[in-house]
């Protein structure tokens, strides 16, 4: 562990490549180092090239703490400078929108962090912009990194969506690691910590569920009531009914207990008849399963995939014969672990998920074939499912941008 962790944050340096993306990032986001600056160090098609923030002098110390050799003025200089051919946004919320559709309008590749923009009247329109559909157009991935990760995958390929009879997912950051002041708790940057960590939480819902939510049934939530921090949440439980009849349960807080918890996701499936031909005449065997994925959103770190067999055999009466119970675990932190169709992905052991995400996003603009990708429509359901809770919390959608 120890030695995957030291590779996760000091990678191989490549040389680059003669045709590498140069990237131009928006804003000196703490969140970059993360999820771009050290993943491009180990891929030999990427270079971060410029960087812009809304203080010059604040991006200046910031491009010289992370080797960036250029600072531009404003973001529209990034969009303008005809060497810059993808951006990266992590600007806060409310301005994922605005920004992304500009740099899209001007021939950007653009890698937009999640949650990709405040509401799902935005998403329709960003991810419908005509250029999208443009041969040889620019390239748009929300950046679900978790779901790039071979723990995710695997985990996701052991569930069968038919099956899925209730999921649970649960995040946190604990209290100190938040402040009041952040840009979380801002609801004018479209802050609230659904849009902030229980995005992860409800994605997986979707994905394990394959299928939107018909409804919000309930949504708890705890929330400021003054200035600009009103009608932001900072810990909520939602329930969602899905088209299948099965229940999800998500739910995250940004002020949790002083020590660090992974963030986690249950699925429980329903009752299946198991082919069992040792069985004597008239019984049948029965089995539900319970698999949960510790370690959902940095699996890099530490994950464990359990898998629960909760078997009976049964009389056609009823009477329960013989009840027993069998757990394995399984972890994932290569392609190869992960096996079967996976096997033969590139990757290594120190690769995080923000690493396996930028291959897949340099293939998608190279226009290689990508294993994995979060795709338009997925994006704009995932918004519509921020909304639905929004909406029955009573605090309302978040607002969104004037931008045209």
């Amino acid at each position: 562990m120890i030695g995957r962790l030291w590779g996760c944050f000091n990678p191989p340096t490549p040389p680059k490549s003669s045709d590498a993306i140069r990237f131009g990032v928006l804003g000196a986001a703490s969140i970059a180092p993360y999820s771009l600056f050290i993943p491009a160090k180990s891929h030999p098609e990427v270079i971060i090239q410029a960087i812009s923030a809304r203080d010059r002098s604040k991006a200046e110390a910031y491009a010289k703490s992370h080797g960036i050799p250029e600072v531009k003025d404003t973001y529209q200089d990034i969009l303008n400078d005809p060497n810059i051919d993808a951006v990266f946004i992590p600007l806060p919320n409310s301005l994922h929108f605005e920004w992304a559709v500009r740099a899209i309008r001007a021939g950007k590749h653009v890698l937009l962090e999640k949650p990709s923009v405040s509401s799902s009247a935005e998403a329709e329109i960003l991810f419908n912009l005509p250029e999208l559909d443009q041969p040889n157009g620019p390239v748009l991935l929300e950046a679900f990194h978790n779901r790039f990760y071979p723990a995710w995958a695997l985990f996701n390929s052991l569930v069968d969506p038919a099956d899925v009879e209730h999921v649970e997912s649960r995040s946190m950051l604990p209290w100190w690691s938040t402040s009041k002041d952040a840009i979380y708790f801002n609801y004018n940057l479209a802050g609230g910590t659904i849009l902030a960590m229980g995005t992860y939480n409800f994605a997986a819902l979707r994905m394990l569920f394959g299928q939107s939510p018909d409804e919000c049934t309930s949504c708890d939530v705890k929330s400021y009531t003054e200035g600009i921090h009103d009608k932001c949440d900072y810990d909520f439980k939602a329930t969602f009914r899905f088209p299948n009849g099965g229940t999800g349960v998500a739910s995250s807080t940004l002020v949790g207990e002083t020590v660090m918890k992974p963030s986690w996701v249950t699925v429980k499936t329903r009752e299946a008849v198991i082919p069992n031909d040792d069985l004597p005449a008239g019984q049948q065997q029965y089995q539900k399963r319970e698999l949960t994925l510790q370690g959902l959103i940095h699996g890099a770190f530490w994950h464990r995939i359990d898998i629960k067999e909760i078997n009976e055999i049964r009389t056609k009466h009823g009477q329960v014969v013989k009840q027993w119970e069998k757990t394995t675990s399984r972890k994932a932190y290569t392609w190869k672990e992960a096996g079967g169709e996976f096997s033969h992905l590139p990757g290594e052991a120190h690769w995080m998920s923000f690493r396996h995400q930028l291959e897949q996003f340099v293939n998608k603009v190279k226009g290689r074939k990508t294993q994995h990708w979060v795709e338009r429509e997925d994006s704009i359901a995932q918004m519509k499912m921020i909304d639905m809770a929004y909406e029955k919390s009573g605090l309302g959608p978040r607002p969104t941008s004037s931008f045209k």
